[in-house]
């Protein structure tokens, strides 16, 4: 278990220890950051969703499994190695904040993982006859756009309008340029 004793104070945006040298992004994101870690997802960022478990659980399973904690739980982040406590509530300011503890890493939209549950995007395969029984748009399956399906939860995603209103919110929290 963390330890609940002692509790030092730390401030929004500082994070236990930092992550020098890291080759990827492996988040965790407490329930608090469901938003956000939606949008870590959509820049490729492997990012686990912590829903529903205890404060303990949480610091333990980031332990665990070698991941990054996002939080905006102060005496969570203070007790776990790892933990970036965010201060801010809009998820432009998150993406912003988390870019500037972590800028090594690529915050480009990717579209390469599962939004809904991490697992990697694979290219769909299906007819145009398969698609329109899936729900998949006649005219997304007419332009030839690529289609990617979710191994683990079977969701398929394909590039549309919302697709654009995702990209031009990480590029305005992220200063600008259209990723």
């Amino acid at each position: 278990m963390l330890a609940k004793s002692r509790v030092e104070p730390m401030e929004p945006g500082e994070r236990t220890t930092p992550e020098e040298g890291a080759d990827a992004p492996h988040w965790l994101v407490d329930a608090m950051l469901g938003r956000l870690a939606r949008y870590l997802r959509f820049l490729g960022h492997d990012t686990e969703y912590a829903r529903g478990l205890e404060d303990d659980e949480i610091g333990l399973r980031a332990l665990r499994e070698g991941r990054a904690l996002l939080t905006r739980d102060r005496e969570l982040a203070t007790r776990t190695p790892g933990a970036f406590l965010l201060r801010t509530v809009r998820i432009s300011e998150q993406l912003a904040e988390v870019r500037r503890a972590f800028p090594g890493f690529s915050y480009q939209v990717a579209f390469d993982r599962c939004p809904e549950c991490n697992a990697s995007l694979v290219r769909w395969g299906g007819t145009p006859e398969q698609g329109e029984a899936l729900g998949i748009p006649p005219r997304t399956l007419a332009d030839g756009r690529p289609i990617f399906e979710c191994r683990a939860c079977s969701r398929r995603f394909w590039d549309g309008s919302h697709t654009e209103r995702i990209r031009a919110l990480v590029a305005d929290s992220l200063g600008g340029a259209t990723p």
